[in-house]
């Protein structure tokens, strides 16, 4: 008998609680990924996610074949693979960390029917500091709004102490059949349009950890003050190692709270992940509907095929969505002060469904992750908890005078910004933007 050890977005070895249950186990353990794209609680990954899923799983392979446990990588429903592998192991035991979207419902499903089969199924603690449930209102329900959301997390208990790699952890001598990593070509090849996302990224568990320790000994007292300037280096980019749980949060908690900086804006913006996962965990899945059923009846415009091409290649004339819009597809990553005022220009002057926009986002960042995403859209779109005032418009020139005012960042992705027409009046689209939130916010009246 044996210890499967289920991987998911948590793609390390430390702070792992349940590599650290498999690790117990005197007979051994196989670690498992599954590719899952068949089940309809899923959502298929955006192809920068895939690429970054390649290059973690090489790395997840290496780290645990080191220690003699082998990564059997398979594709298809989790419900059935999981259960094919752990009779094909002779599991006693089975462990995966929990998951907080719509996918928990087919944990839930895969634990029922292990138990069934006399298989111990246990999850654990998974990418959060305070899992939802444990976070609820004086009335018992969720929380809608950020703030007050943040201050119960922080009255919370303190999160745990993060785990080491277990140092017992060996390989259960068995070889089980698995899939090749370069069979499910999660890699673009023709054309290689990742050559930007690979000069900018490293994926893996090290990576990642490098990435932390450089944030808190060098920009950390900076963030506060200068974060929102785009050019200027001080944002930390662990943003895609926690999509993919290369590394934990309580893992990024407690190294900044012993740095000694300055990091109260820091992790309250890691109390933001906290507070889309909690959204989510309520109401999945996001990235289909909005959150206030008010803007339900939202008069988008049918997509103009020209303007939207230009929002996605960055040739709006607006040299701050440009700059944007260039860096994210060259890079797979956007500064988040220029994501907000993307995503506003689209919404709002271009009045095309937040949706769509979601949707590109989810194909181009490495970082998108089924509850920030579409809960980061729809703040923005208005239509979100928590969300940023209807009216609130980011003016794409007067945002670039005040966080790019010597044109670094407009400069270094879309210097030619200028040789584009303006796709649209910023003044004239913000007044039928008005007028039209204006009117989804009464009534019954149907849309033209």
């Amino acid at each position: 008998m044996t210890a499967l050890i289920w991987f998911r977005d948590d793609l390390r070895l430390a702070d792992h609680a349940a590599l650290s249950a498999g690790a117990a186990d005197p007979d051994g353990a196989v670690a498992l990924y599954v590719l899952d794209e068949e089940s309809v609680e899923t959502r298929a990954l955006g192809g920068a996610a895939k690429w970054w899923l390649h290059e973690s799983l090489s790395r997840l392979a290496e780290a645990l074949h080191e220690r003699g446990v082998p990564l059997v990588l398979r594709r298809g429903a989790a419900e059935q693979v999981v259960l094919d592998v752990a009779a094909e192991a002779g599991a006693d035991h089975v462990y995966w960390n929990r998951r907080y979207g719509a996918e928990r419902h087919i944990d839930a499903r895969i634990k029922e029917r292990l138990r069934d089969s006399g298989i111990d199924a246990h999850s654990f603690i998974g990418g959060l500091l305070f899992e939802p449930w444990t976070i609820e209102t004086q009335t018992g329900g969720h929380y809608r709004v950020y703030s007050p959301f943040w201050r119960a997390c922080l009255s919370m208990p303190e999160p745990s102490t993060p785990l080491p790699i277990p140092e017992e952890l060996r390989g259960a001598d068995i070889s089980l059949p698995s899939d090749s990593l370069d069979d499910w070509q999660l890699q673009p090849t023709h054309p290689d349009w990742a050559t930007g996302i690979a000069e900018r990224w490293q994926p893996g568990e090290q990576q990642a950890l490098q990435q932390l320790e450089r944030f808190l000994s060098g920009p950390t007292n900076a963030y506060a003050s200068r974060r929102d300037f785009p050019a200027e280096d001080v944002c930390s980019g662990l943003s895609p190692y926690l999509r993919w749980g290369e590394i934990s949060p309580r893992t990024v908690w407690h190294r900044s709270l012993a740095s000694g900086a300055d990091v109260g804006t820091f992790l309250s913006e890691l109390g933001w992940r906290e507070f889309a996962w909690h959204t989510t965990f309520h109401n999945p899945p996001l990235h289909l509907h909005g959150l206030n059923p008010q803007f339900d009846r939202f008069p988008w415009k049918e997509p103009d095929v020209d303007q939207l091409q230009a929002w996605e290649q960055g040739k709006t004339g607006y040299g701050l969505v440009d700059a944007g819009m260039r860096e994210l597809w060259h890079t797979g990553y956007m500064h988040n002060r220029v994501r907000m005022v993307t995503a506003s220009f689209l919404t709002k002057n271009l009045l095309t469904d937040w949706r769509i926009g979601e949707a590109w986002f989810w194909d181009t960042l490495v970082d998108a992750d089924t509850a920030s995403n579409p809960f980061n859209w729809q703040w923005v779109a208005g239509c979100g908890a928590d969300a940023a005032p209807y009216f609130r418009i980011f003016n794409p020139a007067t945002q670039q005078k005040k966080f790019d005012p010597d044109g670094h960042y407009v400069n270094l992705w879309a210097n030619d910004s200028v040789l584009f027409p303006e796709i649209v009046d910023l003044r004239a689209s913000r007044a039928r933007a008005l007028a039209a939130y204006d009117r989804a916010r009464h009534s019954d009246v149907e849309p033209d």
